[in-house]
């Protein structure tokens, strides 16, 4: 038995991926442990995994930050105007929490000794400092559903640009990355100058790069949404969707029996986290005030419903959350501002979307969406109630986009999502356990030769663990769960 300690930021987009594939894990034998914020415990522990909250870091200030609105620019000029703000945010959140990350996590595996730990991409201490310091493999899993690593098969990432075909396309992006790499030059010396106060080199290519050399990096997506990408090394694989969208288990919602089988049913929802204008919520309901279907809205638990009753009519249903994989069988169409999470239930159930795009990955969802021709995509500042209700129309009237949402669903389904992921990270704390014997067994080998005795330091990590574990209570991050 391995000990896997998952570090995730406590948001859902992050969260349920991660607790998806911790379920895998445990499925195979293995014990699971999280590191997250405090406000993750109740939903982790009521999973049954044990848990290590943020000492260190400051959840209250990380979760303003990634709340705090990144308004959409659509041209790549004006994002270069707003990308100081955007970094200065960034750089507190990323990279100056590192340094509490690794204190906390140094205690954690001081007394836990994890075989590997698993890592949101965003959750830089493991990437930066600890796989090196501890010597503990890390896997890399990323809340993505494209992969981030730049290469020829893919534009520069965030721009939401189609797919290049020709010398033209890829020139752009090599010079935007050129331009990025230059912009970014003194974020790397803020990084290389926290590498060295643990005593590490400096890297020669940015943190997004540095997490790709990885021993394993985790996307949980298909190759054939992410444009058929064969540019990637062997360390990158693509697991397929890993999702989970309902805690404590509980049954679906009396009223989705209710739902009348005469109209489509079009799911519309805006994002997991944030408080800022739900934009999108407000012009589906004047969309489709009246069209013949039938609107189910999850407004998000940080909003409350009561503030959209004057959205609610006979056709428009506003709910702070109902489980997708509830909703999604009987949905026609899903209208999102396009988060990886909400994109992939969508598309693994066969239902096409419209997609409005606001920041982080999500431009470089819709764009996906579109060239897979599973869906429309609609810039925020045109989406009107005219505009979105012929994109409706549009989708529901043309079979070809929930055909090509059916053909990625089941391209979706070859990969096995959480149990591929689970066997992945196995592999990798398998693999370093070996490793470990080996070098024990070797030290052990030449210091007997010298008539030595072999230190207590050196006894593989695997016998310590058992017996930590004999003397701890069952259920707590310090014995088996």
């Amino acid at each position: 038995m391995a000990r896997i300690l998952l570090t995730i930021w406590p948001f859902a987009g992050h969260l349920h991926p991660a607790i998806a594939v911790a379920h895998s894990i445990r499925a195979r034998g293995h014990e699971v442990a999280f590191y997250s914020g405090a406000t993750a415990r109740s939903l982790v522990e009521g999973e049954g995994f044990g848990f290590f909250p943020f000492e260190k870091v400051n959840e209250e200030r990380v979760t303003a930050i990634a709340s705090s609105e990144f308004p959409y620019a659509p041209s790549l000029w004006q994002r270069l105007r707003t990308a100081r703000v955007q970094a200065d945010k960034f750089r507190e959140w990323l990279l100056d929490t590192v340094p509490h990350q690794v204190s906390d996590l140094n205690a954690i595996a001081a007394s836990w000794r994890p075989d590997a730990i698993v890592s949101d991409l965003s959750v830089w201490g493991p990437i930066l400092v600890l796989r090196e310091t501890l010597q503990i493999p890390v896997a890399v899993l990323s809340i993505l559903a494209a992969c981030v690593l730049q290469g020829p098969d893919v534009p520069y990432w965030g721009q939401g640009w189609p797919r290049p075909r020709n010398a033209l396309m890829r020139f752009r992006s090599t010079f935007v990355a050129t331009l990025g790499g230059w912009l970014s030059a003194g974020f790397r010396s803020d990084v290389n100058a926290l590498r060295k106060k643990y005593g590490l080199p400096g890297l020669a290519c940015s943190v997004t790069e540095f997490a790709g050399q990885m021993p394993l990096y985790l996307v949980p997506s298909a190759r054939e949404y992410d444009y058929s990408r064969n540019d990637l090394p062997p360390n990158v694989h693509y697991v397929g969707p890993c999702l989970w969208d309902n805690p404590g288990h509980v049954p679906p919602p009396e009223w989705l029996k209710t739902l009348a089988n005469d109209r489509p049913v079009i799911y519309a929802t805006e994002a997991t986290i944030g408080t800022n204008e739900p934009f999108l919520l407000k012009t589906v309901a004047l969309a489709c005030r009246d069209l013949p279907v039938q609107v189910v809205m999850t407004t998000g638990k940080q909003r409350s419903p009561a503030a959209f009753d004057g959205l609610r009519g006979p056709n428009v249903r506003v709910e702070s959350y109902v489980p997708q994989s509830d909703l999604l069988p009987q949905a026609a169409l899903v209208i999102t501002v396009g988060g990886s999470g909400g994109v992939l239930a969508a598309l693994k159930a066969g239902v096409p979307l419209v997609v409005v795009p606001t920041e982080w990955d999500r431009p470089e969802n819709a764009q996906r969406v579109v060239e897979a021709g599973a869906g429309l995509r609609i810039p925020p500042r045109q989406c009107t109630p005219e505009r979105l209700k012929a994109a409706i129309l549009k989708l529901l009237s043309e079979p070809s986009f929930r055909e090509n949402a059916q053909r990625l669903s089941a391209a979706f389904a070859g990969y096995n999502g959480p149990a591929r992921a689970a066997e992945l990270i196995e592999e990798l704390a398998s693999k370093s356990s070996q490793q470990a014997r080996e070098s024990v067994a070797q030290e052990s080998g030449d210091l007997g030769r010298a008539g030595l005795a072999l230190p207590k330091s050196a006894v593989p990590k695997s016998a310590l663990q058992k017996s930590a574990a004999a003397g701890s209570a069952p259920g707590t991050p310090g014995g088996p769960c």
